[in-house]
């Protein structure tokens, strides 16, 4: 007679939440310090605009300041989450766009409009969500506009037990796409929210349509 003795499931269950928290550190270690470099940027900037007795310089450093400051606000909004709570996804995007336009768009012509339905999910998935949402905006941002500008739509909403978002332009991608870093990036947090994303590129436009259950 054979006996079959079971492994130590627990063993290896045990060294991958290890490793997982290990990983979740370091991000969040990488996360403080990047913080506190902007934070360092934008003091020095306001120190330099405080002793320059040039108008047009304190002006200009001001700009700087605010683009640097709405970069920080982006840059905390995408830190990974250190609890687990129920976010107001509608109002964290939100909150998330108006950085993202303040620090990136505005100045280059470019409208971003945001269309709401209230959805309840856990600060994990916002978080998730925040990042694609980052990715397809910036994508769109450095590939879909010339000096024209043009608009981002930024969309959300749910229907039953599923959640719907969507990110379209009105920009022409000039070059053909490659996928590349930024796509598989998206994929991966879409797999994470076990949902599925398609993306549309045409002449006048892209669309990008993430769907995950609520």
């Amino acid at each position: 007679m054979i006996f079959c003795e079971a492994g130590d499931h627990s063993l290896g269950s045990n060294r991958s939440n290890a490793v997982a928290s290990e990983e979740h550190l370091l991000v969040r270690e990488i996360t403080h310090r990047v913080n506190n470099e902007l934070a360092a940027a934008i003091g020095v900037a306001s120190l330099t605009a405080s002793r320059s007795k040039n108008d047009e310089v304190k002006v200009a450093l001001a700009g700087v300041i605010d683009v640097l400051f709405n970069f920080a606000l982006v840059h905390r909004a995408l830190q990974m989450p250190s609890q687990v709570a129920p976010l107001d996804a509608a109002e964290y995007l939100r909150s998330l766009c108006q950085c993202i336009s303040r620090s990136k768009l505005s100045h280059r012509g470019i409208q971003l409009v945001f269309v709401e339905s209230p959805v309840q999910l856990s600060s994990e998935r916002c978080w998730r969500l925040g990042m694609i949402a980052s990715e397809l905006i910036t994508n769109a941002e450095r590939h879909a506009f010339g000096d024209d500008g043009g608009t981002i739509r930024v969309e959300l909403s749910s229907s039953g037990n599923f959640v719907m978002f969507r990110v379209a332009d009105d920009g022409c991608f000039r070059e053909p796409i490659v996928p590349g870093r930024g796509t598989k990036i998206i994929e991966a947090l879409a797999r994470g929210l076990e949902g599925e994303i398609a993306q549309k590129f045409a002449q006048n436009g892209a669309v990008s349509t993430l769907v995950f259950p609520h």
